[in-house]
C-alpha cells in the first residue's frame, strides 16, 4: 500500500457523517469501561459492544478484518497484551489488570476507530503512570495536529513525550489515516522526525493511536495469530482518537 496515494479529502458532509459515527463509537467504548469489573468476561464487553452498535444500526469494521478473520467487534488487551487481544468467554478479569480496548464503527460508510486503556479496581502506581504517559502522548500528537505541519511532527511530538518518560513506543503497529476505509493514508508512526512526511491539510482524518511499552519497544504475536504482546512480559497501553484537520483547531471525531 502507497500510504500517501491513499489520503483522502473529507468534504464538510463527510465529516458530520464521521462525527456522528465517532458519537456512536465513544458510546460503545463508555458501555464498556462501564463494566470493567473484576470476574467479568472480555466475551461480556463484546457482547456490550455488539448491543451499542446494533442499537444504532451499525457494524464493527473490525469484525471478519484480516487473515484469519478477526472474530469480534472490539479487541479487548489485557496487561501485556498490546492490541489486538481477542475475546474470550474463559477469560475473566482480574482486580489491578489494566485493559485496553479497541472499537471501530461502521457508519453511512464512514468508519470511526478510538481506544482507551483503563484499570480494573484499584491499580499499581506503575500502572497508572503509564496510563497517563500513554494518553498524554495522544494529546501531544493531537495538538500538532494543524495545516501546514507534516505528519513527521505528530510523530516526533509522540516519540519525545514517550520516550522523555523513560517508556518505549512500539516501531510495528502506528496510526493511519481513517475515512471510507478503516486503515487509509497517510500512515502515522508513534515515532519519526520532526519536518517529514505528507503536509498536513484541511479534511485529512487520522486515527492517532500511542502503544506504549514500559520495558521494550519490541513485541511479538501469540499463536492465535492476532493478539499482540509487549516482548519482555512489561505492562503496555493504548489510546486512539479518530481526528481532522481544520482550518482551525484539530478535531476530536470520537467523542461523546
Amino acid at each position: 500500500m502507497s500510504w500517501e496515494r491513499q489520503i483522502h479529502i473529507k468534504t464538510p458532509a463527510d465529516l458530520k457523517i464521521m462525527r456522528e459515527a465517532g458519537h456512536i463509537n465513544a458510546s460503545v467504548l463508555a458501555a464498556v469501561k462501564e463494566r470493567l469489573q473484576p470476574g467479568v468476561t472480555t466475551a461480556e464487553l463484546n457482547a456490550a459492544a455488539e448491543n451499542v452498535l446494533k442499537s444504532h444500526g451499525c457494524i464493527s469494521p473490525f469484525k471478519g478484518y484480516g487473515r484469519p478473520p478477526y472474530p469480534a467487534s472490539v479487541t479487548i488487551s489485557i496487561n501485556d497484551e498490546l492490541v489486538h487481544g481477542i475475546p474470550n468467554p474463559k477469560r475473566k478479569l482480574k482486580e489491578g489488570d489494566i485493559v485496553s480496548v479497541d472499537s471501530g464503527t461502521i457508519l453511512n460508510g464512514f468508519v470511526a476507530d478510538s481506544a482507551f486503556t483503563a484499570g480494573v479496581g484499584e491499580i499499581s502506581p506503575t500502572a497508572k503512570k503509564l496510563l497517563e504517559v500513554t494518553e498524554g502522548a495522544l494529546y501531544e500528537g493531537i495538538s500538532k495536529m494543524r495545516k501546514g505541519n507534516r505528519t513527521g511532527d505528530i510523530s516526533a511530538a509522540i516519540q519525545k513525550f514517550v520516550e522523555s518518560r523513560g517508556y518505549h513506543v512500539t516501531r510495528e503497529y502506528t496510526g493511519h489515516g481513517v475515512g471510507r476505509q478503516m486503515h487509509e493514508g497517510p500512515q502515522v508512526p508513534n515515532y519519526g522526525t520532526a519536518g517529514s512526511g505528507p503536509i498536513l491539510r484541511p479534511g485529512m482524518t487520522i486515527a492517532l493511536e500511542p502503544m506504549v511499552i514500559i520495558g521494550t519497544h519490541e513485541t511479538r504475536v501469540l499463536p492465535d495469530q492476532w493478539t499482540v504482546v509487549s516482548a519482555d512480559g512489561s505492562l503496555t497501553a493504548h489510546f486512539e482518537h479518530s481526528i481532522a484537520v481544520t482550518e482551525g483547531e484539530p478535531l476530536i471525531l470520537t467523542v461523546l
